[in-house]
């Protein structure tokens, strides 16, 4: 679904840092690296950014 504004775990903000870590995907970079270089250092922090399916356009297909 959508990229939750805060660690569910730690609390730290990082909803915004969606958008820069999925354009520096798409362009080839290596994972780890970016999430190093976004401050993504605590395990649970990123586990959300490396689990994260988005599924927005499966589920707007359905809307009423």
């Amino acid at each position: 679904m959508i990229i939750p504004v805060r660690c569910q775990t730690c609390g730290k903000p990082v909803g915004h840092l969606w958008e820069e870590y999925n354009k520096r995907i798409s362009k080839g970079e290596d994972s780890g690296k970016i999430m190093d270089s976004l401050g993504l250092k605590k395990y649970c922090c990123r586990q959300l950014f490396m689990g994260h399916v988005d599924l927005l356009k499966e589920i707007a297909a359905f809307k009423p």
